[in-house]
């Protein structure tokens, strides 16, 4: 962007968004990453066996929650957008409760499948909607860290989801729920009540935020103004012009690129680190292997928190999304080349630590990337559709017959890491020429713009003169 889109004198765009802080706080109960976790621990604690389950069962029942996950994807965020996020977040977070409520009930797979396509729909909206609500408070540079104030939830379920499991496996009933269906049960209630309370405190926009001042609402009305190049006010009405241009977005279409390998990742490990802990730990109780599952999940809150951190402060984004992936490709390199079980796990270490950064700034960079409201929902939209694309093909890169080195599913998650790396470090050199060219040709571009209506100007968001790549 340029600073000829500098806001109005008087407005102090440096004041300490401390105050907007109430808007993160109150979307940590909406997320339910807990979802793959919760179901490795029933897993550990017998799910497969016993609803029967064959070959192929796991894998099958994993991939139809990624199928409506995907479909649902873009329209969730759409209708983010329309009813507004103070209602639609919590609603989808009550639902996904009560279908992990029913998850602890299933008696045999077509069961646990449909259970699971349902979840897929309720939680389609969460990531992105969470995302694209944030973006209604926070500008650019700091965006990121805010989503990973979310998306840490995501490290800390693997970590604590495995605690809380091990915990409520001590229980020798919950009602007349036993062993991995407790898990189910008592995890989803927690997120329904979760749910029901967010109902009351989550609010829309700063607009409505009853902690705000009406001028402290004007403040953050005004930050926002200020990055969004041509645009004549924050919230615009849907626009399929401008939802295309979202994804259309080059930016957009490299970032999900790289997000769709990262979730091969996110969600392949959450499938294999159970495979890891067991054999290497076979002769410990199942509370035991829980357990051991949680520190490389540690070590991967504490990273999704401090490379965003380090992203926030330095107004940078794209470098990091190239970078992050070397101590991931070193962890693959590790389960490829060796077969000591140690080795094996000190590499579970080395792939948890920043995969999960990456939902923050690949969410943080497409929102970056594009001017009006609109653009943004459908930008972040197809970004995390992409993405669980990923996470589908992530359920057959680890099949039993491959197991349990699983040379397979590691080469793949290799071979994507390196592609990551490309395609962020090539797409920063573009956005670095691109704006190059755009300096050069900015006044002749302008004095083109004399004729189109003031309606036409904000339909050309990222395509605008004025616009620059934030990098």
């Amino acid at each position: 962007m340029t600073d000829s889109d500098s806001p109005k004198p008087g407005v102090d765009l440096r004041e300490d968004v401390g105050k907007l802080s109430p808007a993160a706080d109150t979307t940590q109960p909406h997320l339910d990453p807990a979802a793959e976790a919760r179901l490795r621990n029933a897993r550990l604690a017998g799910f497969e066996q016993d609803l029967g389950m064959k070959g192929i069962d796991y894998n099958a029942t994993l991939s139809l929650f990624y199928v409506s996950y995907i479909i649902f994807e873009i329209p969730s965020n759409i209708l983010c957008k329309i009813i507004g996020p103070g209602w639609f977040l919590p609603i989808l977070t009550i639902l996904f409760g009560a279908c992990s409520v029913a998850n602890a009930f299933v008696t045999n797979v077509p069961q646990a499948m449909a259970v699971r396509f349902l979840l897929g729909i309720f939680e389609a909206g969460m990531l992105p909607g969470i995302a694209y609500y944030l973006s209604r408070w926070y500008r650019a540079s700091e965006l990121v860290f805010r989503i990973a104030c979310y998306i840490v939830t995501a490290a800390l379920a693997g970590a604590f989801g495995a605690l809380l499991a091990s915990a409520i496996l001590t229980m020798d009933s919950f009602g007349s729920l036993h062993t991995w269906r407790m898990i189910f049960g008592i995890e989803g209630m927690i997120t329904m009540v979760l749910g029901l309370i967010s109902l009351f405190i989550l609010t829309n926009s700063p607009a409505t935020a009853r902690w705000l001042s009406a001028e402290e609402k004007k403040l953050a009305e005004d930050r926002l103004r200020s990055e969004r190049v041509s645009q004549s006010q924050v919230l615009d009405r849907i626009d399929k012009k401008k939802l295309l241009r979202g994804i259309i977005n080059p930016v957009t279409m490299a970032t999900s690129v790289a997000f769709f390998f990262n979730n091969i990742t996110v969600q392949g490990l959450s499938v294999f680190a159970p495979t890891i802990v067991r054999t290497i730990y076979s002769d410990r109780s199942v509370v035991q292997q829980q357990l051991y599952t949680a520190p490389p999940y540690i070590v991967g809150a504490f990273f999704t928190l401090l490379v965003p951190y380090f992203s926030w402060k330095l107004d940078r984004r794209q470098i990091f999304l190239a970078l992050c992936s070397i101590p991931t490709a070193v962890g693959y390199i590790m389960f490829l080349a060796s077969k000591d079980l140690m080795v094996r796990y000190a590499a579970f270490f080395f792939v948890a630590a920043l995969i999960f950064s990456y939902a923050p700034l690949s969410n943080g960079q497409v929102s970056a990337n594009v001017v009006s409201d609109t653009a943004r929902s459908s930008a972040i939209g197809w970004n995390v559709m992409i993405g669980n694309i990923g996470g589908l093909i992530a359920m057959w890169s680890f099949l039993p017959s491959d197991g349990p080195d699983y040379p397979i599913g590691n080469g793949i998650n290799l071979a994507g890491q390196v592609v990551i790396m490309s395609v962020m470090y090539l797409t920063l050199l573009w956005m670095k020429r691109d704006n190059r060219g755009r300096d050069i040709r900015q006044r002749e571009a302008e004095a083109a713009l004399g004729n189109v209506d003031a309606e036409g100007i904000e339909d050309l968001d990222w395509k605008h003169p004025r616009f620059r790549w934030r990098i």
